[in-house]
């Protein structure tokens, strides 16, 4: 052991008197922390004397750090190991059993946080009875095949050659119009219901609009009052409730089934309902599958797709399904041409896939050979690297999560098609999931999408594929009433952002 000091002298015969004042002393000090500490500790200049102190403070330093360190720190969800990454089109296949999951899309077992949800017991009239009546839905044909199953309606038949055969019970033909059907049965199973509206931070309208409106939108003959009825048969009843005019609605919210420019009417003789410009709508949030982004009101969520997981096991094994994949085509589309669309984009894409058609697969959509009961749209998202999503009908269309949720990397060409619709659902760069390409320069032919889809590298093309699946959660609407376990999926993120919505709208000057 070093010896604590030279036995030759002591720290008082080294000490020497000051020459100057004990504040001048002071000053200096500041200036020259060596020179005060020769001064007053000599033994400062003893090498293993130094040496010593300083193992011995290090060693303090070392302990108080470590009984700084939470004990939560080495833990780590056992469920959701950390990601692996997905796997360029030409690489082999690598089998894993990891899942790759946001923290966001994780539950988490606690208190209702951010309040309470009372459910509304409407006249049947303006739900249940829309269902029962389901032949009367659609002009052209029943739509009971599609509302059966709670919603999700019938189970995939012939899809265990696409899918692996222990998930393919977990797919179904699903119709991209039945949000209010699954919203309504999930809620009514939520743990943060309650039976009492005096506890509610949130009341939830079960009004099935767009089951109720869509009969009549491509009736030649049907009248603005006709397409307004039951929107105007629920306003009446739920302005008569205590509860609505407490807060002049600003604490309700309903699911609307279709995209929001179905019930965004002006005039009588235009396209679909008013519903959403009626006087009693104007503070109510809603989920709609498109939104107006001009609008707070309108919330985006995810179109329904087909795969909806039984369990958390389901989800992460599809997830290592679609990360291994090995995937043929570097891109494709599946859509089909508007030959009456003046300078129609999705028949220019389609003609533009073919010329390429070493490199991209095309589905033709053409008539009803893209419609429920068929897994040709999903084979060729498996199979392609990228998806080429231009507009729908609308802004959005469903293709884009069909695409997504079989790990293909979306392309884009209107920005209102995702980044301006689904905030809640998507990761909040887009270049970390998807390619934007200017349509204009498509059009012109100064931007080949082969060649640029071409630039990305191997890396750049998992990393986008890995940030895809580990949404892919997000996009899902679970089988189960309850919801999966831990997972938590599309129903699940909507209410908490509602809940979160509401909670924050009781702050001060909030509200106009």
């Amino acid at each position: 052991m070093f010896p604590l000091s030279n036995p030759s002298s002591s720290p008082e015969s080294q000490i020497k008197k000051p020459k100057t004042p004990l504040d001048v002393r002071r000053k200096d000090s500041f200036r020259s922390p060596k020179a005060f500490l020769a001064a007053h500790y000599p033994s400062i200049n003893q090498p293993r004397l130094c040496l010593f102190l300083s193992i011995f403070f290090i060693q303090i330093l070392l302990l108080l750090a470590l009984r700084s360190i939470p004990r939560s720190f080495h833990h780590r969800l056992h469920h959701f190991p950390a990601p692996v990454n997905a796997h360029h089109h030409l690489t082999p296949t690598l089998t894993t059993t990891t899942a790759s999951i946001s923290a966001s899309t994780v539950k988490v077992e606690t208190t209702c946080e951010f309040g309470e949800i009372f459910v509304y017991d409407l006249p049947s009239a303006l739900n249940h009875e829309l269902v029962n009546n389901c032949d009367e839905l659609n002009p052209w044909s029943s739509s009971c095949a599609a509302l059966s199953n709670d919603g999700f309606g019938p189970v995939a038949s012939g899809i265990s050659s696409v899918v692996p055969e222990n998930l393919a019970a977990a797919w179904y033909w699903t119709d991209q119009f039945v949000t209010e059907v699954l919203f309504h049965n999930r809620i009514l199973n939520h743990k943060c219901t309650t039976k009492d509206p005096n506890n509610a931070t949130a009341f939830y309208i079960p009004f099935y609009v767009g089951l109720a409106v869509g009969k009549f939108l491509w009736l030649k003959n049907s009248s603005a009052k006709e397409r307004d009825f039951h929107c105007e048969m629920m306003l009446k009843w739920v302005q008569d409730q205590p509860y609505f005019t407490r807060n002049d609605g600003w604490d309700h919210f309903l699911t609307m089934g279709r995209i929001s420019w179905d019930f965004r009417r002006s005039k009588d003789e235009d396209w679909g309902s008013s519903c959403i410009h009626k006087l009693g709508m104007r503070n109510v949030t809603r989920l709609l599958i498109e939104r107006n982004p001009w609008d707070y009101f309108d919330v985006g969520v995810p179109y329904p797709t087909g795969f909806h997981p039984r369990s958390d096991k389901d989800v992460v094994e599809w997830q290592d399904f679609v990360r291994n994949r090995k995937r043929k085509s570097l891109f494709c589309f599946a859509g089909a041409k508007r030959s009456k669309i003046k300078d129609d984009f999705r028949g220019l894409l389609w003609n533009h896939c073919r010329n390429e058609s070493d490199s991209c697969r095309v589905v033709d959509c053409a008539g009803s050979k893209c419609s429920n009961g068929t897994s040709i749209i999903l084979e060729t998202f498996l199979d392609s690297v990228f998806c080429l999503q231009p507009r729908g009908d609308s802004f959005t269309r469903r293709s884009i999560f069909d695409c997504m949720i079989a790990g293909s990397i979306p392309v884009l060409f209107w920005k209102r098609t995702a980044y301006d619709q689904y905030e809640w659902f998507l990761p909040a760069e887009p270049e970390s999931y998807s390619v934007f390409i200017d349509r204009n320069e498509v059009k012109n032919g100064t931007a080949s999408i082969r060649k640029v889809l071409e630039r990305y590298s191997e890396d750049e093309i998992r990393r986008m594929r890995e940030r895809v699946i580990e949404y892919i959660p997000k996009f899902l609407y679970a089988r189960p009433d309850e919801g999966l376990e831990t997972i938590k999926d599309a129903f699940d993120v909507a209410i908490d952002g509602v809940l979160r919505r509401f909670k924050e709208q009781e702050q001060p000057g909030y509200r106009w």
